[in-house]
Order: C-alpha cells, then structure tokens, then sequence
C-alpha cells in the first residue's frame, strides 16, 4: 500500500523522464520521415547495398599458398593496410582482369567484292623479260639482236652481263636498252628438202624422231617439204600426237633422187640420121626431159610468211634439212634476205649427202654480200646473215646429234635490244656485236632492213 505523500514523488519523477526523453523521442522521428521505406527485394534485381559492394570488391589477403594477383605488366599488387580508427576507410581497388579484345561499336560495313581493277591502280609484277620485250618491239624503231657465244671448244658461254656487249649500227655504237639471258619458247618452221639423194634422204626419215624430241612443250612448230613445189603439211602446233602422225607421214614418203638426168641422145639412144635428118621421117622427135627444180628459197620465204605472224615474244627460227641446192625458185634469194631481216628470223640449217662436205662450215663464218653468186649451197649464206648456224651430218647419229644442238642454241641466246636512228623503211643497216671477253666466237646477224612506219 502506497502511502499518501509517495505519489507526490512518482509524479515528479515521471515528468522529469518525460522531459528528458522528448527531444530524443523527436530526433527519431525526423530521422525516421527522412529515410525512405525500404522495399522488398524483386526477382531478378542484381542491386546490392552499397557495403555490400564494398565488401564484394575489395581483394582477397594474400596467402601462403596462392600467389598475389599481378597486373598486366608483371607487378604485384600494393598490399591494403589496415583501416585505422578513426579514419575513412580506403577507396576499394578494382578488380584485375585479363583485357579481352572486343568488337568497335560501330563495325563497318563489309567491303564489295572486287572484280575488275582500275587499270594502273596495281602495279604489274607479272611481267617477264619476254613481256618487256614485246613491248620495246611495239616501237619500230627498236632493233632486236639474238647473240650466240661460244668458247674455243663450241660450248655456249654462259654468266655474261649486258656491260660485256658492244652493238655498233653502221660503226657508230648503240645504247644496249634491253638485256635478257632468259631462253625464249619457239616458233619453228621446220622444211624438210625430199629432192636430195634417196640415200640421204632415208637417214633423214630414219631421224625424224629425234626431230620431235628436240622441241619443247612449250615451242610451236610447223611443217613444210619441197622439191619441185611447196607443201605446208602441218601449220604450227605444239609437241603433240598431232606432229607425230605427221611425221610418221613423211617417214613413208618415197620421194628422193634416185640417179642423175635422163639421156636423151647418144648412140644407145637415138636414131640413125643421113646429113642431120633421121632416116624415118614419120617418128616424132623426142620431147626434152622435164627440168628438174629445187624451189630452196620458195620454201624459206612461204616458211617465213608464216613465221611472221606468230607471237613476237617468241624466237622466230627455221630449221632446214637441205643439200643446199637452189634451182628455179620463183623467189629470188635477195627477196628472201631481206624478209628474214626485217622480221627477225633466223635460219639454222643440217646440211646432208654433198653439202655436209667439210669445208662448207668454214664459209658461214664469212660475211657473204647480198647476192647469189652461183654456190650451188647456199645455206651458209643464210645461216650466216641471220644469225644461224649450219650443222653438217653425213649419218643418222650426227643427224639426231644435230637437231638437239640446233634447239638448244636456237632457245639460249643472249637477247639485246636498242632504238635505231628513225629513218625511212627500205635501207639496208649494218650490225656489229663486240663482247670484252678474248678467245669467245660471237654470232648474230649482220643487219637488218627496218620495218615500214606503222608496221
């Protein structure tokens, strides 16, 4: 039971509580009005409180048995201290990660397909010495000069360089403009002559094999025999079944001399006359024999017509099985001189039966006028104004020896190049070929007729 003044002091205390728990009690009401109600997390909401992010970025310590995280660069990570009281905790340290190439915002579009380039936008690597040259010879001003050269003992001299050569025009000296040691496919007119003796020409038929090994893939060749007339028996054509039947062809011909002319008088073939009149008066007299032909230049020039319209990146040449004989050509050899000159073309010749004679070799090697001065072979004649060569061969085994040696020096020649002096089409100019080197055998053509401007 309280007593009656002890309500007096439960009064006192309770407002003395009251006063000092009112301001307190208001604080935390405004603290309350300021802080916004939290709401209760959402499927899928990756938020987290930011000490939570706090605690989720900071690095691990490290320990003992796993190495301390370094950048990039190789350096470790500066260790964090220890947050001291009183002081604002340190700013966390981002996470070190590997740096993973990503793909630009904005990715271009993919480039069009390209099918044709502007013309001079790429330059041309392609091109080849015989590609420059069918360019320098676009120009008709510009002279084109195979060169063979030989050592002491035959043999092709290879290595030497365009400062080696000198070219003289007319004896004045010329600025050698293109050089090229590259071999050049070929474009061969091969003329096979079946009016020599049937002897040789039966080891002619016999080496016609190795004729067609001595080409390449990559040459072209043509055709021709001649007699009495010209025949084109195949135009040109690469190494293929094609030239071997055609051969074969040839291997079965029968033509070929088989003695000297026919007698036409005499005591075994005549009758008998009183003062110059035969005693029969009604026989008919005799018919003179045929005369017998040898159309050598028309087979050159109809070879050469040819030739003329093959590719001039190619070395243009005509390979020859002759005796050498010229009889009634309706072509005269100054005709033909002059076209192998203007267009570049040489003749190498296998000279048979009579014209393999020794002694015939040494006149390739003298520079002949332009004239058929009555030599019963001319074949030097023309192999030497051109640039070719003459190989003799009385049997089957230098014939086959002959044709590998004619290709390959045909296809290996030194190739030199410069501009003429301009000047009208029609006159005959001098070449000259000088090499540095002593004891070396040069040979190339001993001039040329320029072509007509625009040609």
């Amino acid at each position: 039971m309280v007593k009656p003044g002890s309500w007096r002091w439960v009064g006192i205390t309770l407002v003395i509580v009251g006063l000092c728990s009112a301001p307190l009690l208001a604080q935390s009401q405004a603290e309350s009005s300021q802080k916004p109600a939290a709401s209760p997390p959402q499927a899928g909401d990756q938020s987290q409180p930011a000490a939570d992010q706090d605690q989720q970025n900071i690095p691990d310590a490290p320990s003992a048995s796993r190495p301390a995280p370094t950048f990039p660069g190789g350096k470790p990570l500066p260790s964090t201290p220890p947050a001291q009281p009183g002081t604002a905790p340190p700013a966390p340290v981002p996470p070190i990660t590997t740096p993973v190439e990503q793909p630009p915002a904005n990715t271009p579009p993919p480039h069009p397909e390209i099918t044709t380039v502007p013309a001079g936008s790429v330059p041309d690597t392609s091109s080849s010495s015989r590609d420059q040259l069918y360019t320098y010879t676009t120009n008709v001003n510009f002279v084109v000069v195979p060169v063979t050269v030989k050592d002491d003992s035959g043999h092709l001299v290879p290595g030497l360089l365009s400062k080696n050569f000198s070219v003289y025009e007319n004896g004045v000296k010329q600025t050698v403009k293109f050089f090229t040691a590259d071999p050049f496919p070929l474009s061969a007119a091969v003329i096979i002559d079946t009016g020599v003796p049937n002897v040789a020409f039966r080891k002619v038929k016999e080496s016609l094999t190795a004729l067609e090994g001595a080409f390449s893939q990559y040459d072209e060749v043509s055709l021709y025999t001649y007699s009495n007339v010209v025949q084109r028996m195949l135009d040109f054509t690469a190494v293929n079944k094609k030239l071997d039947g055609t051969l074969a062809m040839l291997k079965d011909t029968e033509e070929g001399e088989t003695g000297g002319p026919s007698f036409s008088g005499g005591p075994l073939n005549s009758r008998p006359t009183i003062n110059g009149l035969p005693v029969d008066q009604g026989a008919m007299a005799q018919t003179p024999p045929a005369r017998i032909s040898h159309v050598l230049n028309d087979a050159l020039l109809q070879a050469a017509l040819d030739l003329s319209k093959r590719q001039r990146d190619r070395r243009k040449v005509i390979f020859i099985v002759s005796d050498g004989r010229e009889i009634d050509s309706s072509a005269s050899y100054r005709e033909v001189m002059q076209f192998l000159l203007t267009h570049n073309i040489s003749v190498y010749a296998v000279a048979v039966s009579g014209s393999a004679i020794p002694g015939y070799k040494t006149a390739e090697r003298v520079h002949i006028p332009l004239v058929n001065a009555g030599y019963s072979n001319i074949l030097p004649k023309y192999a030497a104004a051109t640039g070719g060569q003459v190989f003799p061969a009385f049997t089957q085994k230098t014939l086959e020896q002959a044709y590998a040696e004619l290709t390959r020096e045909a296809r290996n020649q030194y190739t030199l190049g410069y501009t003429a002096k301009a000047a009208g089409a029609g006159g005959y100019r001098d070449i000259e070929v000088r090499v540095d080197h002593p004891n070396l055998k040069i040979t190339a053509k001993y001039g040329y007729y320029p072509l007509p401007p625009g040609r």
